[in-house]
């Protein structure tokens, strides 16, 4: 049986990097998460084909996660994985793109908006980290994960708002793929404690994030426990041309727990001239 979380192979710099290409027309660029076993795949797969409709849409598994690779003595950063997105952008031949960030993920859509803002159209920001905030409890949880099918259900119910989709099978399939050869490695090395460094070194200078002067979509579950809510409000107040969405009885998956509203909203904003 295939893996639908492998698609396509290409070299970035010095590595290959496994990503996903549907559909044709304006690009966007989707960038997952930091959680334990996450893939593009596992983060997107309820919005990629949708998006698909109408947008051309990549997502990449960022280096040290995924199926991308794991090169020997590489440095996990914001530089390293800003490097990555525009050496994809540049095999690919896309001049500019849409961009949408989740969590981590968010993090890097801000510092690739600040240091290429001639590569970047609209930005979706959800869940984003990027501005300073006390390490949370749930995303100490994530980051300092160690495999087993308990910590893994612990997590999701960490990570969803509606306990109901916490189901055995979405346990045992994310921590089978937390265990996978390589992943926990990588994983493991990328926040070590104390954690509150990793936060940090995401953030972007709030006078950086103030230039930026793009459309920006910014969404976030009330019940985050994860993100607080209160990022999103700030990086709305920070940037000009910016607007907020706040979806009540969420977590942190918006893309999971309000799906179809998710992809709603982000048709309407890239369709929007």
């Amino acid at each position: 049986m295939s893996n639908p979380e492998i698609a396509n192979n290409i070299k970035t710099g010095k590595f290959n990097t496994n990503y996903h290409d549907l559909g044709e027309g304006e690009p966007i660029m989707f960038i997952h998460g930091s959680g334990p076993g996450v893939s593009a795949y596992a983060n997107w797969r309820g919005s990629m084909p949708v998006l698909a409709e109408k947008f051309r849409v990549i997502a990449p598994d960022m280096v040290g996660f995924g199926y991308s690779d794991r090169p020997e003595g590489i440095t996990y950063n914001m530089d390293t994985w800003v490097a990555q997105t525009i050496d994809l952008m540049d095999a690919l031949g896309i001049e500019k793109t849409n961009l949408v960030g989740n969590s981590f993920g968010g993090a890097l859509a801000l510092a690739l908006t600040i240091k290429y803002p001639e590569r970047f159209n609209k930005v979706v920001l959800m869940g984003a980290v990027g501005v300073y905030f006390d390490l949370t409890y749930g995303l100490d949880k994530a980051w300092g994960y160690t495999p087993s099918i308990e910590n893994m259900k612990e997590l999701l119910d960490i990570f969803a708002y509606d306990r109901s989709i916490v189901t055995d099978d979405l346990a045992k399939m994310r921590y089978e793929a937390s265990i996978r050869p390589g992943f926990q490695e990588s994983f493991g090395s990328m926040f070590p404690a104390p954690r509150q460094n990793g936060v940090d070194s995401m953030m972007s200078c709030e006078n950086d994030i103030k230039k930026i002067d793009k459309e920006v979509l910014i969404i976030h579950g009330r019940e985050d426990k994860v993100i607080p809510v209160q990022n999103s409000i700030k990086l709305n107040q920070l940037i000009l041309k910016s607007q907020l969405h706040i979806f009540g009885q969420c977590g942190h998956w918006t893309q999971i727990e309000h799906k179809d509203r998710f992809n709603n909203l982000l048709l309407n904003f890239f369709s929007e001239k």
